[in-house]
């Protein structure tokens, strides 16, 4: 594929309004739709056009020949058609012969689940040496320029007028008072946006009303209730191992954990998104995000009120969540911004959680990102699944990347929301280094700790440790440490992938060189070779998850 050829698309209106309504998203590989133009309900044709003239000389000239003729015509005029047809219905990426503008045409999404083409090494070739010259000459790049505190006030201002700016002295989680109207006391869930998507945070509201009443306090005639944020945030990556870990987390007892592992709030919900490609649909309010804490909160409050023994050992209780969205996904500014002209975007996550938390604990698990980038395909793509498909769509994803990094930056090219629409599996979600360079630039490195799944796999004792040590939480007593290490895994491969095997040799060499320069980069900066991932054995963590 020559970079000419290469279209992935902007972030302006008009890509948005394809990336909405005709590209394929991340959490349903297996539906890649087909963009068709035959709704003609747009189309500005007269109503009274006045056809009887037509009529009148093709009347006389079907007079004038003979019945053969006009049979013989009528065949070849249908066969062309049906040819035509046939030929446009089964194109395949390779554009129409025109483009009509979305106020002409209005595209019908049609989900397929046909099988991929077999591999055409000839399609598929790409110049390596090429691709490695151009990230080599674009990894080494200024960091982002972090936005003004005020400009992230601004941009989301109920956000900061809830959350106080310090929080309660003496508890390790950031908690404060919140005052609470008499009316909202009554049911303070009934509104709760998660507990129509959530069956067990439900339960955990029916159980939270019932003693309600009885964590609020009384001062000055207001109620007041408690209000916690979460102490540590697990950000990432997708498939690499954080369902396993959150679950491990909560066999501590000085971990309460919301029953909800990953609200997507920071990325996605707050925005009104909760799938990119089902488009806007309600923003999750903050106070139905703190809802998902009040559990832990109600657990602090108990032996914060009550504490006159001077045992702090509840007053270190701490809770977390675990989306593994937070560390890369912001798409949200590119729908926001639809007319914009910035190729990426113009605040990230972090700089709302660092600001109103500055001291946030960051866990972030990562793996070996070809390994990931499988996993990735196997666990999201529905139907017709094969390594043979994956390497296709990983030819193409790779093609599509170089062909953005030959007009753009690095960063620009990770973040692209009209790219990532296009690629047909998540290929820059493996480019670890730019997303957490991206965090280092508001947190500082000792409030982020990297872990290797590959490690945690096979080290789980030490690395959970590891992880106990980071959060300063208490050691284990023997029965608890006993069931964690005993605890099957979460999220492991379902049979019928497994059966799939492994990908293609030539797939992992491919995916191995393109990766390989944001491996360097990112080994360096953890000053940890292990990231290289230049001896990782791929049979533990493939049948994991």
């Amino acid at each position: 594929m020559a970079l000419s050829d290469c279209k992935y698309g902007s972030n302006n209106q008009k890509d948005q309004y394809y990336s909405l309504h005709s590209l394929p998203m991340a959490e349903n590989y297996g539906k890649r739709p087909v963009r068709t133009f035959f709704d003609f309900r747009h189309i500005n044709v007269p109503e009274n056009l006045d056809v009887k003239w037509v009529s009148l000389l093709s009347l006389t000239y079907l007079r004038s020949v003979s019945k053969v003729k006009v049979v013989s015509f009528l065949m070849g005029l249908t066969l062309t058609f049906l040819i035509m047809a046939s030929y446009i219905l089964t194109w395949d990426k390779k554009g129409l012969l025109f483009t009509p503008s979305p106020d002409q045409l209005r595209p019908l999404v049609i989900p397929t689940s046909a099988a991929a083409p077999k591999v055409s090494p000839k399609k598929n070739r790409i110049d390596m040496k090429l691709l490695e010259e151009m990230i080599g000459s674009k990894l080494e790049y200024k960091p982002r320029k972090v936005p003004n505190g005020k400009d992230v006030i601004e941009t989301s201002p109920h956000l900061f007028s809830v959350i106080p700016r310090y929080f309660l002295p003496g508890i390790k989680s950031p908690c404060w008072f919140e005052e609470i109207s008499s009316q909202l006391s009554a049911d303070p869930y009934s509104r709760n946006l998660f507990t129509l998507r959530s069956k067990s945070f439900k339960a955990v509201c029916e159980q939270l009303r019932t003693n309600f009443h009885q964590h609020l306090q009384r001062r000055d005639g207001k109620l007041y209730r408690m209000r916690c944020l979460p102490f540590f945030y697990i950000i990432g990556q997708p498939k690499c191992g954080t369902t396993d870990l959150f679950h491990r987390l909560l066999l501590h007892p000085e971990v309460k954990l919301n029953t909800m592992k990953e609200p997507h709030w920071w990325t996605r919900k707050r925005f009104g998104y909760i799938r990119f490609k089902d488009g806007f649909q309600e923003s999750f309010p903050l106070e139905d995000y703190l809802d998902l804490f009040d559990l832990a909160a109600h657990n602090i409050q108990k032996e914060f009120s009550g504490n006159s023994s001077g045992d702090n050992r509840a007053l270190q209780f701490i809770t977390g969540e675990a989306s593994a969205s937070t560390m890369w996904d912001n798409q949200a500014w590119s729908y926001l911004q639809a007319d914009g002209e910035d190729t990426e975007p113009p605040f990230l996550a972090q700089d709302f959680i660092h600001t109103v938390q500055p001291d946030a604990k960051i866990l972030i698990m990562l793996r070996d990102p070809v390994e990931r980038l499988y996993s990735d395909y196997l666990y999201f793509k529905i139907a017709n699944k094969s390594a043979e498909d994956f390497h296709q769509k990983v030819a193409e994803s790779v093609q599509l990347f170089q062909c953005c990094l030959s007009e753009r930056s690095l960063r620009s090219c990770v973040y692209n929301t009209s790219l990532f629409n296009t690629m047909p599996v998540r290929l820059n979600l493996g480019i670890y280094i730019v997303f957490l360079l991206d965090w280092l630039t508001v947190f500082q490195r000792e409030q982020i700790l990297v872990l290797r799944l590959e490690d945690y796999a096979a080290h789980l004792k030490g690395t959970m440790k590891k992880v106990f040590d980071f959060l300063s939480v208490g050691p284990l007593s023997q029965k608890v440490e006993a069931a964690l290490t005993k605890r099957p895994m979460s999220n492991t491969r379902r049979a019928a992938d497994r059966n799939l095997g492994p990908m293609l040799p030539s797939t992992r060499d491919l995916l191995r060189d393109f990766h390989q320069p944001f491996n360097n980069k990112l080994a360096s900066v953890l000053d940890n070779n292990a990231f290289l991932w230049s001896n990782t054995n791929p049979g533990p963590a493939r049948a994991r998850s």
